[in-house]
């Protein structure tokens, strides 16, 4: 939460151009304190479907000990659901026509499928643009996650993704470019996230259109945000994960070699597992590999040896991030719903960072 400069101590001013959150009086007087409502448009398949909701659940929920929060999930019809996932969501989701009328603080839209090269051909185009078209009028900020970066970058920007000549997947240290920027204030200037996609967009192609990149690594851009700073916030990479995500993929890709699907063995989700999990796992596709060239009983995937093997390196500065993101929402966003800012707000620059970094 934010510190008032309630008077005109030079402490308040230099912590303001470090990049700390120092509110005036004036715009303290005008907050009024309520809970926050957030949606999250869910767009990923019925297997994901409910351990992407509980990981961005717990990335909200563990942002802040004092404010209240509530979280609107809503999908889109257009998606492919089997039966359950379809009575998952007539059961416990929400429709966007009652979200858009009562009106959301935040939006997190999430990754999905896809099934060819042109998104713009996918079944969601078309509804995601409208969701996100209407978001980006009348929501504080909205928080696009890897494949709905991308979508939303070539919606708005004309920049299309690239594909990699080989899956971007592992565990990968980033650094902090653009260290006053407040998403990233007091988090680590170094730090891991994970990542996996076979597509991105380059810096290159994010800074030509003037958006601002904030974290990257080698396996690429993480974090950037819109013109003005903050009413789009793009993550490339996968702070959500669970420590089991990516065992999770690796298992799935395994299954699929051992079903014919794919012709390869998998390589390894990089800087992931330790050098004892790797001995496992090698072990195990020995044995795999004997038995389907056999023809006998195949062994059982080692996945409850590995957990406890297993170390979440990221969760820390994820939850730091989007702590940050949802203390600037509260900070900005109307005491009426459906209305983005409170009075004063430039939308220009709602967190007044460019003026900061254009005075530099």
């Amino acid at each position: 939460m934010p510190i008032v400069a309630h008077n005109s101590l030079p402490t308040f001013e230099r912590l303001n151009q470090e990049g700390v959150t120092v509110m005036s009086p004036e715009r303290a007087s005008q907050q009024d304190i309520r809970e926050l409502h957030f949606g999250l448009l869910n767009m990923m398949p019925d297997a994901a479907l409910e351990a992407t909701e509980r990981q961005f659940f717990r990335l909200v929920g563990e942002s802040n000990p004092i404010a209240q929060f509530h979280v609107h999930p809503f999908s889109l019809p257009e998606l492919p659901r089997g039966k359950q996932a379809r009575e998952h969501i007539a059961r416990y989701y929400e429709d966007f026509e009652s979200i858009r009328r009562e009106g959301l603080d935040g939006l997190i839209i999430t990754g999905a499928n896809v099934s060819q090269p042109d998104l713009e051909k996918e079944p969601f185009w078309e509804p995601l643009m409208n969701v996100y078209s209407w978001a980006r009028e009348n929501v504080t900020s909205v928080l696009c996650s890897c494949l709905a970066s991308h979508a939303v970058l070539q919606y708005e920007h004309d920049i299309h993704r690239r594909p990699l000549p080989d899956k971007c997947w592992g565990v990968y240290p980033h650094t902090v470019v653009e260290r006053t920027h407040p998403l990233v204030h007091d988090v680590n200037t170094l730090f891991d996230v994970p990542h996996s996609r076979y597509n991105e967009v380059t810096r290159e192609q994010i800074e030509s259109v003037g958006l601002h990149v904030l974290v990257e690594s080698d396996a690429g851009v993480h974090l950037a945000v819109s013109r003005d700073g903050f009413r789009t916030v793009y993550f490339q990479g996968h702070p959500e994960f669970d420590v089991i995500s990516l065992l999770k993929e690796y298992k799935r890709e395994v299954m699929r070699f051992a079903r014919g699907e794919r012709s390869d063995y998998p390589p390894f989700p990089e800087n992931y597992f330790s050098a004892q999990s790797r001995a496992i796992f090698n072990e195990y596709r020995e044995r795999l590999e004997q038995a389907l060239a056999e023809g006998g009983a195949q062994p059982v995937f080692p996945e409850q040896m590995l957990i406890p093997l297993l170390h979440n390196t990221w969760h820390d500065t994820g939850d730091a991030v989007v702590g940050n993101w949802i203390g600037l929402v509260y900070q900005l966003t109307s005491r009426e719903r459906a209305v983005p800012f409170m009075d004063g707000v430039n939308p220009g620059d709602p967190v007044g960072w460019l003026a900061k970094k254009n005075a530099r």
